[in-house]
C-alpha cells in the first residue's frame, strides 16, 4: 500500500499559517513513508471559489517546498458524486427533507425545552408520498440528509453508536453517532456540501490517510459512516492542533491574517515557516531546520499538543536569522544577483554580513554601505572626530587582508592610548554609520583603502 495524503483547501482565499500547518503535516507525513501528496481544491462552492485563489495557494505551495504529485478540482467531478448519491439513495440512507431554516431552528428550540439534544429528529421520515407531493407542488425543494446508522431498527429509537479510530496524531477518539444530527449532503438547490465530495475524492483518489485540524474531530466520524455506506475502506485520520494569533484568534482566509504571501513579501525565509508551522504546539523545540528532508526526521505527529497553540511572527524573525547565518554563498548567489549584489565582492561580502541578518533584503544596505558609504552622516563629538581624523593617518598601506584591520587598530591605540570601545566605536561610526554591524575585520579589505580615507570625517 502506497501512502497517499490530501491537502484539500477551498480556493475562497490565500492560504495561511495554520493552513500551510496542516499541509506541511501532509506533506511531511508522506516524505516520511515515501508516500503521495495530492493538491484538491474542494471548488464545489463556484460562487466563492477562483481559479487565482488555486493558482496562489499552488504557488505559495511551491514556495514552502511542497510539490504535489497530483492536482485535482472537485467542480470537474460532479459525475462522481451524482452517482454516489444515487448508490446512497439506493441503500435507503440519503432521504429528502423540507423544512426551512426557520423551522429547523424552532424545532432546536423546542427540543432544549424537553431537555433534549438539539438534533434533528428525522421528522421527514414520516412524511408520506402524498405529503411529500404536496409540499413540491407548494414550491418546496428538498435538500438530502445521511441516515446516521444510529439506531438497531427504529430511526427515531437512536442508541449510543461508538465510532473509534487510532488517531495518527491524538490516539484513541470517539464519536458517538447518536450525539449528532443526520448531516445535510445536498442543497435545496442540488449543490453539495463539504462532507459528501471529500469522501468520494478520498475513495477514488485511493486516499490513506486524512491528516487537518482538530476542529473536523466530530465530522470524523460522520465520514466514517459515509465511507462504510458507500462500501469503501476506511482511511486513517490524524487531527492536529490549531493555531492562533498570539493574542488567540483564530486564522483566517478572508481576514488575511498571517497569509503566507504576506510573510513571503516581508522577507521571511520559507524554511523559517515551515519550521515554526510544524514545530510551534508539539514536545519538540521550535528550531531552524534547514530543509524540508530534515525537518521530515524530526516531524513526529502523535508529539502534537491537543490544545491550540499560538504563533508568534517574531518568532520567525529568530528563525530567519539563524537560517541566513548558515547560508552558503551558493544558496544565495541568484537571490543576491535580483538584488543586484554581484561581482568579485559578492562572495566575501555574504560571508561576512549573513550573521547580521534578519532577511536577505537587508543585505542591500550593507551592500550600499560597502560601495558608498555610510548611508547617514556620523555623529561624532568633536574630540571623536579628531580621533578618527588621526586614525586615517595611520591607515596601513595596500596590499589589504583581513589582519588590516587588527594591524590598524594595535597603531592607532599606541599612537592614541585608546582602547575598547571608545577606540572602535568612533571608527565603526565613521566607516560605517552605524553602531553595530558585520565585524570590520571582514569588511575593511572589501572596502580597500581608497574607500576608507574617502569616508574621513
Amino acid at each position: 500500500m502506497t501512502v497517499t495524503v490530501r491537502f484539500a483547501p477551498s480556493p475562497t482565499g490565500r492560504i495561511h499559517i495554520g493552513n500551510a500547518r496542516t499541509a506541511l503535516f501532509n506533506w511531511l507525513f508522506a516524505l516520511k513513508h515515501k508516500g503521495r501528496f495530492i493538491q484538491r481544491f474542494d471548488d464545489t462552492d463556484v460562487e466563492r471559489s477562483r481559479q487565482e485563489f488555486a493558482d496562489s495557494i499552488l504557488y505559495d505551495l511551491h514556495w514552502l517546498g511542497i510539490f504535489p504529485d497530483q492536482t485535482e478540482y472537485q467542480s470537474k467531478r460532479f459525475s462522481s458524486y451524482d452517482a454516489a448519491v444515487e448508490k446512497l439513495k439506493a441503500a435507503g440512507v440519503l432521504y429528502a427533507c423540507y423544512e426551512t431554516p426557520e423551522e429547523l431552528d424552532l424545532r432546536r428550540k423546542v427540543r432544549r425545552t424537553r431537555g433534549l439534544p438539539p438534533i434533528y429528529g428525522r421528522e421527514a421520515l414520516k412524511l408520506t408520498e402524498a405529503e411529500r407531493a404536496g409540499l413540491e407542488q407548494d414550491g418546496r425543494k428538498p435538500h438530502w440528509r445521511f441516515l446516521l446508522p444510529n439506531f438497531a431498527s427504529d430511526p427515531f429509537e437512536t442508541e449510543r453508536t461508538e465510532v473509534h479510530w487510532n488517531d495518527v496524531v491524538r490516539g484513541e477518539e470517539t464519536v458517538d453517532l447518536a450525539s449528532l444530527s443526520d448531516p445535510v449532503l445536498v442543497r435545496e438547490d442540488g449543490t453539495y456540501l463539504y462532507t459528501l465530495p471529500s469522501v468520494v475524492d478520498d475513495i477514488e483518489m485511493g486516499v490513506t490517510h486524512i491528516i487537518r485540524g482538530d476542529d473536523h474531530v466530530t465530522n470524523t466520524g460522520v465520514q466514517i459512516a459515509l465511507f462504510q455506506a458507500l462500501g469503501a475502506e476506511v482511511p486513517a485520520f490524524g487531527h492536529h492542533n490549531l493555531l492562533t494569533t498570539a493574542s488567540g484568534e483564530g486564522l483566517s482566509k478572508r481576514t488575511g491574517a498571517l497569509s503566507i504571501e504576506s510573510l513571503r513579501e516581508g522577507g521571511i525565509e520559507p524554511m523559517s515557516v515551515a519550521s515554526l508551522a510544524v514545530l510551534v504546539g508539539t514536545s519538540e523545540n521550535v528550531t531552524a531546520v534547514a530543509s524540508m528532508a530534515d525537518l521530515a526526521d524530526k516531524f513526529e505527529p502523535e508529539a502534537t499538543s491537543k490544545s491550540a497553540s499560538k504563533f508568534d511572527p517574531e518568532e520567525l524573525v529568530v528563525l530567519n536569522r539563524v537560517l541566513l547565518h548558515h547560508m552558503t554563498f551558493a544558496e544565495v548567489r541568484d537571490r543576491l544577483l535580483v538584488l543586484s549584489i554581484s561581482g568579485k565582492d559578492a562572495e566575501p561580502f555574504w560571508m561576512a554580513v549573513r550573521g547580521n541578518l534578519d532577511r536577505l533584503s537587508d543585505a542591500v544596505s550593507w551592500w550600499k554601505i560597502l560601495r558608498e558609504g555610510p548611508q547617514t552622516v556620523p555623529e561624532l563629538s568633536e574630540e571623536d572626530r579628531a580621533f578618527v581624523s588621526q586614525a586615517f593617518d595611520l591607515l596601513p598601506e595596500e596590499p589589504w587582508d583581513g589582519n588590516v584591520w587588527k594591524d590598524w587598530t594595535a597603531k592607532v591605540k599606541k599612537a592614541s592610548g585608546r582602547k575598547g570601545k571608545g577606540l572602535f566605536m568612533p571608527l565603526r561610526l565613521a566607516i560605517t554609520g552605524l553602531e553595530s554591524g558585520p565585524e570590520l575585520a571582514d569588511l575593511l579589505p572589501l572596502v580597500g583603502r581608497e574607500g576608507t580615507l574617502a569616508r574621513r570625517p
